[in-house]
C-alpha cells in the first residue's frame, strides 16, 4: 500500500466510477483497476462493489475512505510546511461557503490571495450553511465562511462581514415605492423561502419569531435552494422575499429589484469565518485566515 494508491482509490470512491476516476487522474482504467486489486489483495477483503454503473465502497472500503482521506490531507499539510519553512508558499487550499459568501465575498478574496501567493491553488465549494459546516467539521474542508452561527463545539467561528438584508420585490409590485412594511402586511404576502439549511432563512425566522410573529402563519410560495433562484423567482413574479443586500446589488442599481425594511425586524447578520476547533490548520490555511482578517479591517 502506498500514498498513490490510496489517492486513486479516494478518486474512485468519490467520482463513484472507475471510468470517471481514470479520467480525472489521467490513468487507464486497466491501470486503476490494478491498483485497486492491490489494495484488496493487501487487505485481504473488498473495497469497492460495482453496482451496475455505480462504483459504491463496502465496509471496510468506507472506514478505508475515512483514514485515505485524512492520510492524504496529512501528506498535503507535511508538504505546505516544509515549503513554508524554506520560504515558499505553494499548495493547494480546499475552502467552502454558503451562497452569499461562495458567490459574493469569498472570489473577491481569493483573487487578491492568488495575487499574493500566485502557486497557491484554490478550491471553492458551495453549500447551504450546513452542508458547508459538516465539511469542515469533517476535515473536507480546511475553512468556510457561512451565514449562520452553527452550535457544535468542534465548530469555531468568528464574525468576520457585516450584513443587511431587506425585504425585496419586483419593480412593478404595489410595495416597490414604499420604503418599509410591517410584518403583518408581509404575512398576506407569497414569499419565496429558502430550504431548511440556509443561513439567510434561519436568520430570517429568527429575528421574525424575537419580534413576535407567527412564522407558521407565512404562506411560502415556493422553496428554492439558492439565492439566485430566489432572485429569478422574484423578478418573474412568483413571490416576494428577505435577501441580503449583498446578492442583489447589481438589480437594485438597474431598478429591476427594490429592496425595503420590514419593520419590529432586525435584519442585520454576520458572516461567519468558521473554523474546525479539532482539527490542525496548514500553514497554507492560516495565512488565508489572517489574509481574510486584513482585508476586512483594511
Amino acid at each position: 500500500m502506498d500514498l498513490w494508491q490510496l489517492h486513486i482509490f479516494v478518486s474512485v470512491v468519490e467520482q463513484k466510477s472507475f471510468s470517471r476516476a481514470s479520467e480525472q487522474i489521467h490513468l487507464s482504467q486497466p491501470t486503476v483497476s490494478t491498483h485497486i486489486k492491490e489494495l484488496e489483495a493487501h487487505f485481504q477483503c473488498r473495497l469497492l462493489d460495482r453496482l451496475g454503473k455505480v462504483t459504491e465502497p463496502t465496509r471496510a472500503g468506507t472506514i478505508l475512505y475515512d483514514y485515505a482521506k485524512r492520510m492524504l490531507a496529512l501528506k498535503q499539510e507535511t508538504q505546505s510546511a516544509m515549503l513554508d519553512f524554506l520560504g515558499h508558499t505553494k499548495g493547494q487550499l480546499i475552502i467552502g461557503g454558503s451562497t452569499i459568501p461562495a458567490g459574493y465575498i469569498l472570489p473577491r478574496m481569493m483573487g487578491a490571495f492568488k495575487i499574493a501567493f500566485p502557486d497557491v491553488s484554490i478550491h471553492m465549494t458551495v453549500g447551504d450553511t450546513g452542508q458547508i459546516s459538516r465539511a469542515v467539521k469533517d476535515g473536507e474542508l480546511e475553512l468556510a465562511v457561512v451565514g449562520a452561527q452553527i452550535n457544535d463545539p468542534d465548530i469555531v467561528q468568528e464574525k468576520l462581514v457585516e450584513d443587511e438584508m431587506k425585504l425585496v420585490v419586483p419593480s412593478g409590485h404595489e410595495w416597490a415605492d414604499r420604503e418599509s412594511v410591517t410584518c403583518k402586511a408581509l404575512l398576506s404576502q407569497p414569499v419565496i423561502a429558502r430550504e431548511q439549511g440556509s443561513g439567510t432563512w434561519k436568520t430570517v425566522l429568527a429575528s421574525m419569531e424575537k419580534a413576535g410573529v407567527d412564522v407558521s402563519r407565512l404562506e411560502p410560495a415556493v422553496t428554492m435552494g439558492n439565492s439566485v433562484s430566489v432572485i429569478q423567482g422574484i423578478l418573474n413574479n412568483v413571490g416576494i422575499s428577505i435577501l441580503s443586500t449583498i446578492a442583489v446589488t447589481e438589480e437594485l442599481a438597474r431598478g429591476s429589484l427594490h429592496a425595503l425594511s420590514v419593520e419590529d425586524l432586525d435584519l442585520s447578520r454576520h458572516f461567519y469565518l468558521t473554523l474546525s476547533r479539532k482539527r490542525t490548520r496548514s500553514p497554507i490555511c492560516e495565512k488565508f485566515v489572517q489574509f481574510l482578517k486584513d482585508q476586512v479591517l483594511a
